[in-house]
């Protein structure tokens, strides 16, 4: 598992325990510090942690309404809070996260759902992010992390190119 992956996975796990006890945005911060110090003292990761985390409080509010203009059959209380707190987590990256390829987002959004989620949280998770990016895509937003890198040739050495006859 590598070491973002857990940090995600970490974040999840802390934004299920806020979710779930109802508290306040700011808390959100100190359970998941508090969860890296008690499960990951060593983690190298913990500054991604907390920017996943202010992140998506940050942008609570844009992220719900985008959840609910996304599935519009489920209203953002009727979701599962494990899929409520993927799809937040999800959304930020895919929205608010330049370095994020949209890709790797929707990838670990999904792969969250399907570990800690119910049989379908997968399938449900990957049709929400996949709304979400095509109307970016639709919108002509485009993020630095998605535009394919280019690959620098090396410079020829014309001395390679001679030939013993």
């Amino acid at each position: 598992m590598s070491n973002r992956h857990l940090a995600r996975s970490l974040v999840l796990q802390s934004l299920y325990e806020w979710d779930f006890h109802h508290l306040q945005s700011q808390d959100a911060l100190e359970i998941i510090d508090r969860n890296i110090k008690e499960y990951a003292p060593d983690f190298d990761e913990r500054l991604f942690c907390l920017a996943l985390t202010k992140g998506v409080m940050d942008h609570k509010s844009d992220i719900d309404q985008a959840i609910g203009k996304f599935a519009p059959d489920w209203p953002i209380e009727r979701i599962t809070t494990i899929d409520r707190n993927v799809l937040r987590l999800g959304i930020y990256e895919l929205v608010y996260d330049p370095e994020i390829p949209s890709k790797v987002a929707i990838n670990e959004a999904i792969e969250l759902a399907k570990t800690f989620g119910g049989e379908s949280s997968g399938k449900f998770v990957n049709g929400v992010l996949g709304a979400v990016y095509r109307d970016q895509q639709a919108q002509g937003v485009s993020k630095p992390a998605d535009k394919p890198k280019t690959e620098e040739k090396p410079i020829a050495n014309p001395n390679n190119d001679l030939k013993p006859n």
